[in-house]
């Protein structure tokens, strides 16, 4: 049965648009999509040298998430990072050279970036912390040693160099300490002290947290936080809160019963 419409006006309804006509607009609509994703959710990063093994091999791509850092989300103890670079880090560093079409699909998120400066390091301490290395190892975290399975078999968990192995360092607020899992293969934060921010990376500089490695295929994992980092009292400050809470509601009952001892004696 006709419609009202087709009646009065007596035309035939409306074809329905080729496919050819509806590509252009589908196409937009996808890279407009790629684009905001790519901005606000998540993007693809490659990784480019061995600093990160085994966790992380050169040329696998990470699927880094952006959103929760738009909802004030800072950088936490274990996470890996993708972050800019802070100050001249990978100064000296070869760009690899891209084709046109390179260029394109990393712009809309389709493919990692390979002109962005950007590295990835798991982070060791955030504000507040205190980060130490003596000897060998292991990494001390506000005095509590660190179990760190993920450190490239061989390596120590601390290097014995002239060059910034050896340290002890309060972790400023807003600031993060970042360390590489291939630790005698990493120019990380303990190499970095005479920079501008005395080898911390600004928690402002930081791009994202690394989830997943998403290629190749055979190399699909997630990157959880290592337990490690969930050990009782690791936190000095929230760990001292609970004692001297106590203190401070226990007072008054002190006080209280003194009066009342001196009031009977009386």
């Amino acid at each position: 049965m006709p419609d009202e419409g087709d009646e009065q006006g007596g035309g035939q309804p409306k074809k329905p648009r080729s496919f050819w006509k509806e590509l252009p607009l589908l196409v937009g609509i996808a890279l407009v999509l790629a684009l905001v994703i790519k901005t606000f959710l998540v993007q693809a990063f490659s990784i480019p040298s061995n600093s990160m093994q085994d966790t992380l091999q050169k040329g696998d791509r990470v699927l880094v998430d952006k959103l929760t850092p738009w909802f004030g989300s800072e950088p936490e103890r274990g996470e890996v990072i993708v972050f800019h670079d802070p100050d001249q880090w990978l100064a000296g560093e070869p760009i690899p050279e891209v084709n046109v079409i390179q260029k394109g699909l990393s712009w809309i998120g389709l493919m990692p970036s390979a002109e962005e400066k950007d590295l990835i390091k798991r982070v060791i301490g955030v504000g507040g912390d205190t980060v130490e290395c003596k000897g060998t190892g292991p990494v001390l975290l506000n005095g509590k040693p660190l179990d760190e399975p993920y450190v490239f078999p061989g390596d120590t968990p601390c290097s014995v160099d002239e060059y910034g192995g050896q340290f002890k360092k309060k972790v400023p607020e807003g600031m993060v300490w970042v360390m590489g899992d291939h630790r005698q293969d990493s120019q990380d934060s303990r190499y970095h002290q005479r920079d501008r921010n005395e080898g911390f990376v600004p928690v402002d500089e930081v791009v994202g947290r690394a989830v997943v490695i998403a290629w190749p295929p055979t190399r699909w994992a997630t990157l959880p936080v290592p337990d490690t980092f969930d050990q009782p009292g690791l936190n000095a400050a929230l760990g001292a809160a609970p004692g001297f809470l106590g203190l401070a509601g226990a007072l008054p009952i002190v006080l209280w019963r003194r009066r009342a001892v001196r009031r009977s004696a009386s």
